[in-house]
């Protein structure tokens, strides 16, 4: 199947020429020479005019009556130029810079009418864009949002499968009846230094989401996962909750129920991670990340081979021992999960929530404030976190509302039932935080929960009558956003696409994601409408307003990644944008390692399958993506990059969160 063209484009036009056949698999109109498949073919009228020119646009479309921006992409500078859309006229703008061998053009313009519409340019160059909507936010954004669900029930693990084209059979099993082990010792090239050592326990560690593209579960990523989930029910219920078209509810319980089989309340122990990454040194046994395969494999792979036996039956890491301290980053995500459950589902399932709220307690009281490093996954260079006063903002935070929103639904007993105690330990961490060496030195992301925790701390304030005496203020918390939006707006003006973090960066798309909810929040408290258009427009760097006109959101727009590296994905899905894709999927996006390439596994199919590299002319300003599975460093996607984007949409269509006393 070919993809279909979606109601917004990143269009392209090669000026000159004639396009020979496309390859096979794709319709004509999404290929032109050169520059590989892109979604809609603009018309020129200037076939002698020697340059190549390109429109890069948001491709889920653009809001009603609010102002949009595209991009114009031309290998040569252009004079004057102007644009029209129906009845409205414009000027082409000047030069925001260059990017590589492009010079950039901004094209602000507003529609107050909703419907699908034509761009003409005319002057320093003249095409007809094809069609595109303009529509309300609810509608725009809807299936995008819906697509994000679908990631999540994609990923995941255990019996609990919800079939789908990508998705035909439970997997792993033996999690159920996992052993446990302490943590090995790594030799210092990161390698498994002997044997591993069981504790003597067995858990039930089945269910949860994979984290990316390979099978492994880390309550690193998942708590943050579960906890931006749990906050867009509980904020956006029109949107994410009950009754909703994109209903994360029970996604968002399959997690939390994960986080439960790992944290044990009675005899207060972590377990972190489900299965091998990296090598044993001397020892011929199989890794994860070794195979490329189905996941409903492993639970005989190899029958009773012993260099499968970590596949077959995963080893579980224990944090420590029985009652030891928690790393600070962990025992604050899981505290504010465990708050957050308690809060949205005190309602419809009262000893769930209360169970959650007791853990919530525990693990916070447990957190290492004095942490030597922080504990994240095996080896600590898969997520090699530094930042923890945050999380432990974050948790503290929302024990405090759950205690002054739980009423009669709070359980007896708990270690502090005075939501007084949370929040003065919320706003000591907090000043913590702002007063520590990584504060506003990045944005809404897996390793930064700042603009979570200021934001529901601030409303936690509000709710508790402002008390005074506290280590911070709203007005402290607030400058602390504006501080980190501030640093963003900095970066844009940098940036000839007006992206607010650094192309050439990790983790691209999910900062995109996260700067577009962090406006919108801050647009929420100051009533500044110059964040709101900065939350539109960073949404829109992501999802096809940059200078490869992709759309990092699996499944979202016309011109999307095709080659994700992720197992399910490349062996069931489509491998030219034609269903079945990873629908929802965040990928990693462009970086400084974005061409490079890892290899292949035996059993990958190969994608692209024509081999090229069609966003290799767009390498630039330090940054490259490169669309195909043998290149995680652009394209393989993960519950964490994918967290934040269904709260953008609910942000988008929603504009304010619901209150929280309702």
């Amino acid at each position: 199947m070919w993809r279909l063209p979606a109601s917004w484009g990143g269009w392209v036009t090669k000026v000159g020429g004639f396009a020979p056949e496309p390859p096979p698999g794709r319709a004509a109109l999404d290929w032109l020479p050169g520059v590989g498949f892109f979604a809609f073919a603009c018309v020129l009228v200037q076939p002698a005019l020697a340059a190549t020119a390109y429109l890069r646009f948001n491709q889920l479309g653009a809001e009603t009556g609010q102002p949009a921006r595209a991009y114009l992409v031309t290998s040569a500078p252009i004079g004057p130029a102007t644009f029209k859309i129906g009845t409205q006229t414009g000027t082409v703008g000047a030069s925001t810079g260059s990017w590589g061998a492009y010079t950039i053009y901004p094209i602000d313009f507003t529609v107050g009418t909703p419907g699908r519409y034509k761009m003409t340019i005319s002057g320093g160059l003249s095409l007809v864009s094809d069609q595109f909507t303009v529509g309300d936010p609810r509608a725009l954004y809807q299936r995008a949002l819906s697509n994000s669900l679908a990631f999540f029930q994609n990923q995941r693990d255990g019996a609990d499968v919800i079939q789908s084209t990508l998705r035909s059979a439970p997997a792993h099993l033996n999690d159920s009846r996992a052993t446990v082990f302490s943590t090995p010792v790594l030799t210092k090239s990161g390698l498994i230094a002997g044997p591993l050592a069981p504790t003597g326990e067995t858990i039930d560690a089945s269910g949860g989401w994979w984290d990316a593209g390979d099978y492994l579960k880390f309550v690193e990523t998942h708590s943050y996962t579960a906890g931006v989930l749990l906050t867009g029910v509980r904020d956006f219920p029109d949107q994410m909750g009950p009754g909703s078209a994109a209903d994360f509810t029970g996604e968002a319980k399959f997690g939390l129920r994960w986080l439960q089989r790992m944290w044990n309340d009675q005899t207060s122990t972590l377990y972190y991670e489900v299965g091998i990454g990296i090598d044993f040194a001397g020892q011929p046994t199989l890794r994860d990340h070794d195979l490329w395969r189905l996941p409903q494999v492993d639970d005989t792979l190899g029958g009773t081979d012993p260099a499968s036996q970590y596949i077959r039956h995963r080893p579980v890491f224990a944090a420590g021992p029985a009652g030891a301290p928690i790393s600070p980053n962990l025992a604050g995500r899981l505290a504010a999960d465990f708050a957050l459950c308690f809060i949205d589902f005190r309602t419809t399932d009262l000893a769930f929530a209360q169970a959650c709220l007791q853990s919530a307690e525990h693990i916070f009281a447990l957190a290492d404030t004095s942490p030597k490093r922080l504990l994240t996954a095996l080896p600590y260079g898969f997520y090699p976190e530094t930042e923890w006063r945050d999380d432990l903002e974050w948790g503290a935070t929302e024990l405090s509302l759950a205690l002054m929103l739980g009423g009669r639904a709070l359980p007896a007993h708990l270690p502090h039932a005075d939501a007084a105690y949370y929040l003065s330990q919320a706003a000591h961490w907090a000043r913590a935080y702002i007063a520590g060496p990584n504060d506003a030195a990045d944005t809404l992301n897996l390793y930064d929960v700042s603009g979570l925790a200021h934001f529901d701390l601030i409303r936690a304030l509000d709710l508790a009558g402002n008390p005074s005496g506290l280590a911070v203020t709203q007005a402290d918390l607030r400058s602390d956003l504006a501080r980190q939006l501030a640093h963003a707006a900095a970066q844009a003006t940098s940036d000839p696409f007006g992206f607010g973090f650094p192309w050439a960066t990790s983790d691209t798309a999910s900062h995109g994601d996260g700067l577009s909810v962090l406006a919108s929040q801050y647009a929420y408290l100051s009533g500044d409408g110059t964040w709101t258009v900065a939350a539109r427009r960073w949404m829109g760097n992501v999802l096809g307003a940059n200078v490869w006109g992709a759309a990092f959101l699996i499944g979202d727009g016309s011109n999307f990644v095709d080659c994700p590296q992720h197992q399910v994905a490349n062996l069931a899905g489509s491998l030219a944008g034609g269903r079945p894709v990873l629908a929802g999927a965040v990928v990693e996006g462009p970086n400084a390692a974005g061409a490079v390439a890892h290899g292949t596994l035996s059993g990958m199919r190969a994608c692209p399958g024509h081999g090229a590299d069609r966003y290799a002319m767009f390498t630039g300003n330090g940054a490259r993506f490169r669309d195909s599975v043998e290149n995680y460093a652009s394209t393989e996607p993960a519950i964490d990059l994918t967290a934040t984007s269904p709260l953008m949409f609910a942000w988008r269509m929603a504009v304010a969160p619901a209150p929280l006393i309702r």
